[in-house]
């Protein structure tokens, strides 16, 4: 199909590769999502704390979501496609066939899902590396079996692959993202590669040869090539040449399609300040803290500082916690009162977490709901802590546990486990803090930001007010944001941002509770003081 003259209305499409499904929407020049998306993708776990997905998979899915929702509508009508993807590591043979990355030698397995620990040694004998001062994890993820290094032919992030599908031919295949090259891969925009990087960490055979790992960049919302190629577009359900931007990490998508939200008249302490007084929230499986500044900062524990990988012209700061939504679910599904609840939740008509938020108002008696835990406190880093200790090793820790194992007591440990997230992200903010960051508002989207027990015990436990983008997609309007920008219909990503990003429900703290909530914190903090203190004395 070749593309006609514009005609109204216009739609974008955006798709988002999460960690187990993808998504897609159509949305139009105003950010409305008209329809949505979603397909499950597979995830094997080979062997402990080796995560592995098949490219071929992701892509299916998202052709599938694509024609989804685009069913019906004239795809001249759409202008461009914008992707998003978790920080996930593509590896391709030189003939660009999947290459398996584990030793069962399974084909189709040919990508390391970013939650992957394998190279867990590796990373701790390289983290004092100056470039990794800054930024650059997924390199870590190159420990390979010897005969999977030997057969490779191209080492892509997640995103690159899903811009890249079947435009090899055409000349497109080896751009790669500004956003992924200097947030994961030690790029540098002023300085490009670092040879002496590649060469102290052992893979010095890149140096002579970057095209394996990328050597044409592109900023985000910059248009690739002539569009999509004739294949390409037929599996998607898209006119041949459609705009394809070169796009975002999942979570710079979602703070994209949120922070630069117009918020005038909403009485928001951002309101008559920078947007760098804004910090995104994007909490689904994992959650990302997304600071933006017009300097560098240099915030301990906290990867960036980042020029243009997110907002243009502004610098980033990314910290996150490695496990929140994923935290929930092991600790709901592991408690013994699981099956009831289960039971009960599907009588009521409702998802298991609301029917948690109901219970717990229901035993909450005279008390207010967040006092149930005074005696219950969680260090939630059962994945290692990210931010902003920067500690894998660190362990998951639960005091205050009894023999009784009731529905109220899972509800309970439900809440502590929530208030530990929100305490978590208290401690990442204190940290920007310190290091220069002036943030008043927290802009949050993704998942969890569905659940308004989550969200208020985020605005309570930092006392900062919570927005809510008008559409709950965030993540999906960010990568169609990209799509508008490709297209030519905006002529800068922050004039798509104003456009098409927009205010929903606000969440005000409630300060009536600070002083509970200032001892939890001392709590917190405690809890990672005391396993530091037994592990080093477990290593003596």
């Amino acid at each position: 199909m070749s593309r006609p003259e514009p005609t109204f209305p216009q739609y974008y499409v955006g798709i988002d590769v999460g960690t187990a499904s993808v998504r897609a929407a159509l949305v139009d020049q105003d950010g409305s999502v008209v329809l949505t998306a979603k397909e499950p993708i597979e995830i094997w776990e080979p062997h402990p704390d080796h995560y592995v997905q098949s490219s071929n998979d992701i892509w299916d899915k998202c052709c599938h979501t694509a024609r989804r929702v685009t069913q019906g509508v004239d795809p001249s009508r759409i202008r461009g496609i914008g992707f998003d993807a978790t920080c996930s590591l593509v590896v391709l043979d030189k003939s660009f066939q999947p290459l398996p990355v584990n030793s069962n030698g399974e084909k189709d397995r040919n990508v390391i899902l970013w939650m992957d620990h394998r190279a867990f040694g590796q990373a701790r004998s390289t983290d004092r590396n100056r470039v990794l001062s800054w930024g650059g994890w997924i390199t870590t993820r190159l420990n390979l079996h010897e005969s999977c290094w030997e057969k490779a032919g191209h080492f892509l992030d997640l995103l690159t692959h899903c811009l890249s599908w079947d435009q090899h031919s055409y000349g497109c295949f080896f751009y790669r993202s500004l956003c992924t090259l200097i947030c994961k891969w030690t790029y540098s925009s002023e300085t490009g590669w670092d040879d002496s990087f590649w060469t102290t960490i052992g893979l010095e055979d890149l140096v002579s040869d970057y095209s394996k790992i990328g050597v044409q960049v592109s900023s985000p919302g910059t248009p690739l090539g002539a569009g999509l190629s004739s294949k390409a577009a037929w599996e998607l359900g898209l006119c041949e040449g459609t705009a394809v931007a070169a796009s975002l990490i999942d979570a710079h998508a979602g703070g994209l399609g949120v922070v630069g939200a117009d918020v005038t008249g909403h009485n928001l302490p951002c309101e008559t300040q920078p947007i760098t007084s804004r910090l995104a929230l994007i909490c689904g499986t994992s959650s990302c803290h997304m600071a933006i500044s017009e300097r560098p900062l240099f915030v301990p524990g906290v990867w960036g500082p980042y020029y243009s990988a997110m907002v243009p012209g502004l610098w980033l700061n990314e910290g996150g916690q490695s496990a929140t939504g994923k935290l929930l679910d092991h600790i709901i599904k592991g408690h013994a009162a699981f099956p009831e609840l289960q039971k009960k939740a599907k009588e009521s008509g409702e998802n298991i977490y609301t029917f948690l938020n109901r219970h717990l108002e229901a035993i909450k008696k005279e008390s207010a709901l967040g006092l149930l835990t005074d005696d219950l406190h969680i260090w939630p880093d059962f994945h290692g802590n990210r931010s902003p200790l920067a500690d894998p090793a660190l362990k998951g820790m639960v005091v205050g546990l009894t023999l009784s194992q009731t529905l109220d007591d899972l509800a309970r440990l439900y809440l502590a486990t929530v208030q530990a997230v929100a305490l978590g992200t208290r401690h990442i903010l204190d940290t920007l803090q310190a290091a220069g960051h002036r943030i008043s508002t927290l802009f949050m989207c993704g998942g969890l930001s569905k659940n308004l027990l989550f969200v208020q015990m985020h605005a309570d436990i930092t006392g900062l007010p919570v927005v809510l983008s008008r559409e709950v997609e965030s993540v999906l309007v960010g990568a169609a944001i990209l799509g508008a920008c490709a297209s030519g219909d905006f002529h800068s990503i922050q004039e798509a941002m104003g456009r098409m990003a927009g205010v929903g429900k606000i969440v005000e703290s409630n300060p009536e509770h600070s002083s509970f909530y200032d001892k939890k914190y001392k709590v917190f903090r405690r809890l990672a003081e005391l396993q530091k203190e037994y592990r080093a004395l477990m290593q003596d």
